[in-house]
């Protein structure tokens, strides 16, 4: 469950997290395998570098995932579109702007100079941009890691308003 559904907002109809909570799993994983190398090659059981390379490892970890579940989460509700931090109301979208046909250069489209939705200066790494047409000729560019799944939902969405 998203945690707008927890506070008793509409259930999204396009949901991404922004990062994994398994990544902690690294501390201890990390913290094994000095263990394990401190047996292989005869220094016996020290643990405490392993406790403080755990401790570490699993504490900078979790600031990074903490900081991409607040800034690179997406989430479409049939009232807003969540980008990170900035909620868009749906009802200002007005269509969704075509793919780029280049996406190696040429000319930009008029939605490829709009902002970054989400308090951000540019795409997160490793989503891609979908363009958003808004009210009052504005337009924006909104981002996921799997950006077919939000444009369907998008254009479901759009159509249905229609």
């Amino acid at each position: 469950m998203s945690e707008g559904a927890a506070r008793g907002d509409s259930e999204p109809l396009f949901f991404e997290p922004g990062a994994s909570w398994t990544w902690l799993l690294f501390g201890p994983f990390s913290a094994a395998v000095m263990v394990f190398i401190g047996y292989w090659t005869g220094e016996g059981f020290r643990p405490l570098i392993p406790l403080v390379f755990l401790v570490l490892v699993t504490g900078f970890l979790a600031i990074q995932v903490k900081a991409a579940r607040i800034h690179t989460v997406v989430e479409l509700t049939p009232e807003t579109l969540r980008e990170g931090t900035e909620r868009l109301p749906v009802e200002q979208i007005v269509a969704l702007c075509p793919e780029p046909e280049d996406k190696r250069g040429g000319p930009l489209q008029k939605w490829q100079e709009g902002r970054t939705l989400g308090e951000l200066s540019e795409i997160p790494k490793g989503r891609t941009a979908v363009g958003l047409k808004l009210t009052q000729d504005r337009y924006v560019q909104a981002w996921a890691r799997n950006p077919a799944g939000l444009r369907a939902a998008l254009t479901e969405l759009i159509e249905s308003r229609a």
